[in-house]
């Protein structure tokens, strides 16, 4: 029996339906109060372009509210794994199934299995739907809600580096040879840094090298004269698209195989990765946090709930988890910064907390 991973079905199943529905209900709660909190914060913004009302405010909430599902979902079952397991411990239901034999890794099997089935959706859903609605929400945030954009690779408000001089684009959209920039201005700057003269133009094209402006118009800042050139002319030629490809990377709003795609292209050009790299590694690590959260709130589910030190079992339970969330983003952070390689800020929180909720268990209840 000690070695049957699910000695009870009907056990098995009672517990797994009981924490499943309790991650459910604590999402609910989390979702609903930050989506109402963070729609206060942003309706007037939403409300503040021409012509935007209610629909907008629901097609606002249609595109924030599954980033909150993924943020909060491994919170869920975490505080999820807190109260079923305070729920047997003060039933005396975990009394009863070590009694009959059942290990501390057998009582919580059931609650690992719904984990490892949520770590899964949740990838899947990060792939499927939060990238998307990433991508359209901050395209429609960078025209200030405007009019949503209907390419969602367009980027807005771009800036790049020509040598001492700038490019701006109100929006890059496009691949490659065929990226086209509208709203475009250039900046001819001095060995100071003092702007001595600025050409516009309503759009621009890759010309190889540099970009071709139509229609430019030139203003001289010493002399204070603007003028149209007559002419298309060829500015930047230091600026090729992979410079606005790397500028216009967004993880969150790219799935698995786009940011695949884009780390290519930015290696094959000679650029540092190491951030993308990082966050391409935490889509996978990210998802399986679920799958820890059992482990380190399994301290809840031990000892005598009438000794009175049950619910400081349940803080100490929640004080790994969340203490998993900290160390992670500081990870992240550092891997970002360069100090740890992309694998590593990715992977290590969870082996390390993996490594001490299973030492946790094993010298308290094994």
């Amino acid at each position: 029996m000690q070695l049957e991973f699910f000695p009870s079905r009907t056990l098995a199943t009672y517990i797994a339906k009981m924490f499943a529905v309790r991650i459910v209900a604590v999402l609910l709660m989390l979702v609903l109060v930050l989506q109402m909190l963070d729609l206060l914060s942003e309706s007037g913004k939403v409300l503040a372009a021409p012509g935007n009302g209610q629909g907008e405010l629901l097609t606002y909430v249609s595109l924030r509210m599954p980033q909150l599902v993924s943020r909060f979902l491994p919170y869920s079952v975490l505080l999820a794994t807190i109260i079923t397991l305070m729920t047997l411990n003060q039933n005396s239901e975990v009394i009863a199934m070590k009694g009959a034999g059942l290990s501390a890794h057998q009582v919580l099997a059931p609650l690992f299995l719904v984990a490892a089935v949520t770590s899964a959706v949740t990838f899947g859903f990060n792939e499927r739907v939060v990238t998307r609605a990433t991508s359209t929400l901050k395209a429609w945030q960078n025209v200030k809600y405007g009019p949503i954009p209907l390419e969602s690779g367009t980027k807005a408000n771009v800036w790049l580096q020509d040598g001492p001089n700038i490019l701006f684009a109100r929006a890059v959209a496009g691949e490659g040879n065929a990226m086209r920039m509208d709203g475009v201005s250039w900046y001819r700057r001095d060995p100071t840094g003092m702007v001595t003269e600025i050409v516009t133009s309503p759009s621009a094209t890759f010309a190889n090298p540099g970009w071709k402006f139509r229609a430019p118009v030139v203003f001289d800042v010493q002399s204070a004269r603007k003028a149209p050139l007559g002419r298309d002319e060829v500015y930047a030629k230091s600026v090729d698209p992979i410079q606005v490809l790397i500028s216009r990377v967004d993880a969150d709003a790219e799935s698995l195989g786009q940011l695949n795609t884009s780390l290519s292209a930015i290696r094959e050009a000679g650029f540092r990765t190491t951030e993308l790299e990082g966050k391409w590694w935490h889509k996978l690590s990210g998802p399986l946090s679920a799958l820890l959260m059992p482990l380190l709130g399994a301290v809840a589910a031990f000892g005598l709930a009438r000794s009175g030190h049950l619910f400081v079992r349940a803080v100490i339970g929640m004080g790994l988890g969340f203490a998993y969330f900290v160390f992670d983003n500081a990870a992240l952070a550092m891997g970002n910064f360069g100090a740890y390689p992309p694998f590593l800020a990715a992977w290590a929180p969870f082996v390390l907390f993996f490594l001490i909720g299973e030492t946790v268990l094993i010298r308290t209840e094994e």
